[in-house]
């Protein structure tokens, strides 16, 4: 690669973005591109200052010590890391950070022009929500796109949600008024086991970036782990009886129009005592975000 005003000279690259918070239930998403950063060997090339995004009693920077003295405060931000994927004749942009505390139209601008000045040409954001599915099917994923060309190309399922957004939905839309090609995918995670990792969903993730980039992703254990997720989902659904049933009765429903997910204060209501139980909310739900 060429380095040209700091920043490599890239090919035909294609961007994939994912940030902790509101977006990332079960750390699905930003598990994915992690995942890309590790199995591609991918180098950081730049960083946004934090500075004006941050509330930083909120995300607070960390510190590493060594005997009593400080080695290093890593502050929290979002990296922009570049892999070149054997086989392959583009590079790809892996963007990975937090959803910032406060200006968004500024910090959407910051990473723009990043994307820009690498020649992105396309941006794939993930996203991770709470849903009613049964932990047993293949993960729904939902999502948008630029154009209908783009959204059938990539067999995106539409969403008809209208409300709250957080940063993917915020950095999409500017994106398309930048005129980048932008699309989306959403995990749909089961909420009654929403902790952290869900390696199925961000198994589900991954399988729609190699439909992007046309090219096989490097899965690594994600299926070994996916195995035992379920192992132990399904071992917490025989020992509470009511949670069995809510499952079998999910599982009866794909594939009927019933299937469409709960809203946010429905789940809630239904199965407060199992968000609790594991510590609350992990991110939007089906019927927020």
């Amino acid at each position: 690669m060429t380095e040209f005003d700091g920043l490599p000279l890239l090919r035909s690259p294609v961007a994939i973005a994912a940030f902790e918070g509101w977006n990332d239930a079960a750390d699905a998403s930003t598990a994915a591109v992690e995942h890309l950063e590790q199995v591609w060997e991918a180098r950081e090339v730049t960083s946004i200052d934090p500075e004006d995004f941050y509330d930083f009693q909120v995300s607070r920077p960390t510190i590493t010590m060594a005997e009593g003295e400080t080695r290093k405060i890593e502050w929290p931000t979002t990296r922009f890391m570049v892999a070149s994927p054997p086989g392959s004749d583009r590079d790809v942009v892996l963007i990975r950070g937090i959803e910032p505390s406060m200006r968004w139209r500024t910090f959407c601008e910051s990473v723009l022009e990043i994307c820009h000045s690498l020649e992105v040409n396309r941006i794939v954001l993930l996203g991770a929500l709470l849903a009613d599915v049964p932990y047993t099917r293949p993960l729904p994923i939902s999502g948008t796109a630029t154009d209908r060309e783009t959204a059938e190309k990539y067999k995106v399922v539409p969403t008809r949600y209208d409300g709250p957004t957080g940063i993917v939905g915020v950095l999409q839309e500017a994106a398309g008024r930048a005129e980048l090609d932008a699309l989306s995918f959403w995990v749909h995670v089961p909420h009654y086991a929403n902790n952290p990792p869900c390696p199925k969903a961000t198994l589900s993730l991954l399988s729609r970036i190699e439909d992007v980039l046309d090219l096989p992703v490097p899965m690594a254990d994600l299926a070994e782990q996916t195995d035992d997720w379920e192992k132990r989902v399904r071992a917490a659904a025989e020992q509470d009886a009511e949670l069995g049933e809510y499952v079998r009765e999910l599982e009866e429903r794909v594939g009927d129009a019933g299937i469409q997910p709960l809203t946010g204060d429905e789940i809630a209501s239904e199965f407060e005592k199992y968000l609790r139980r594991r510590g609350g909310s992990a991110g939007p739900t089906a019927g927020s975000w």
